[in-house]
């Protein structure tokens, strides 16, 4: 299987990006975590961009505030898929260097802070051609819909008890 890199601009972003990981720990896809910044080392993120295909990766998931282009920096050096996660640390909340990628270099974006979103998305990607990894997320889906579905059953009493 592929694995899904997680690159955050600065360990503080770390709280955020923690809920990425898990959503893949609990999918069972391997993940490496790293801090590399676009505009502190530079060097670094282009090795590791240019590097990733060949190192395994298959997704990467990358998460920065303030003038966010790390998804972007990122993005401008590999084929792969890219997601970024906006972090809440600005004004602008890092959206406007993620969300506005010219033609041909796209990186996809969820929600500020949105990184258990960024996993999900990742683990769709490399479901594609993992059928494993698939039948994992139908299971997961179909959970979230029983779920949900348990609390609609509910609103009878609820009414009933008004």
């Amino acid at each position: 299987m592929k694995k899904v890199a997680i690159v955050m601009g600065s360990d503080s972003d770390l709280p955020i990006v923690k809920k990425a990981a898990q959503v893949l720990k609990d999918f069972g896809v391997p993940t490496e975590l790293r801090v590399l910044s676009a505009h502190r080392c530079a060097a670094e993120v282009s090795e590791f961009a240019r590097n990733a295909e060949k190192n395994g990766t298959g997704v990467i998931i990358a998460a920065a505030g303030k003038a966010a282009h790390l998804a972007g920096a990122i993005a401008g050096q590999t084929p792969l898929p890219v997601i970024g996660i906006p972090i809440k640390a600005s004004a602008l909340e890092g959206i406007d260097a993620t969300v506005q990628m010219p033609a041909g270099v796209p990186v996809a974006t969820v929600a500020i802070d949105g990184a258990a979103n960024a996993a999900f998305l990742a683990v769709q990607i490399l479901a594609v051609s993992d059928d494993a990894l698939m039948e994992k997320m139908k299971a997961y889906r179909a959970a979230q819909t029983a779920k949900v579905l348990e609390a609609d059953k509910k609103m009878e009493q609820v009414l009933a008890e008004l």
